[in-house]
């Protein structure tokens, strides 16, 4: 009886916990990110951060391929991806999911960006995004010189897509002012 008291109140601090605490630290805002390369379901078969030089990159986190919110999130991202284009912006979904479960959620839910599979968690954990099993759902905007410029934590799936978009609009703006 007390294991299960002591497990109860072990899940409730943990409940109480914001998921990045779990997930150790998160790298720091206006220096590079970092840097990665992981198998993917999509083109050549592994996707480097460094591929995108040029480019914006929306690098999201989530927990699970066929999830509920997790499908929600991956779906409103696929909306929105004419958006991304136009903004000049790869979306790349992370998880610690297999290439092969990748493939089969892209092709069921009609989803066109790259899913990487961080199957022992390295990238998650490098990003603060991990929770010892899976990743949090965290999203990091990275510009084209490959600087981290803003991240989401514990994102709501349903509005995520377009809170992104309204920020990345800000930023480059705020860099052509720079310009």
């Amino acid at each position: 009886m007390s294991l299960t008291v002591v497990f109860a109140l072990g899940s409730a601090a943990i409940a109480q916990a914001p998921a990045y605490a779990l997930g150790g630290k998160q790298p720091t805002l206006n220096q590079p990110a970092p840097a990665f390369t992981l198998p993917t379901n999509t083109g050549s078969g592994k996707i480097s951060l460094s591929d995108f030089k040029g480019k914006w990159v929306v690098i999201y986190f989530y927990p699970k391929d066929f999830t509920t919110g997790c499908t929600l999130e991956a779906r409103r991202f696929q909306q929105d991806s004419t958006q991304y284009s136009i903004k000049n912006t790869q979306i790349l979904g992370i998880s610690v999911d297999s290439v092969d479960s990748h493939a089969e959620f892209c092709d069921s839910e009609g989803l066109q960006f790259p899913l990487l599979a961080d199957t022992d968690g390295s990238v998650s954990k490098s990003y603060g995004s991990w929770m010892g099993f899976m990743s949090s759902r965290h999203t990091f905007i990275v510009d084209p010189d490959g600087v981290l410029r803003d991240r989401f934590l514990d994102v709501n799936p349903t509005i995520h897509s377009h809170e992104v978009l309204s920020r990345l609009e800000e930023l480059q703006a705020s860099q052509t002012i720079k310009s």
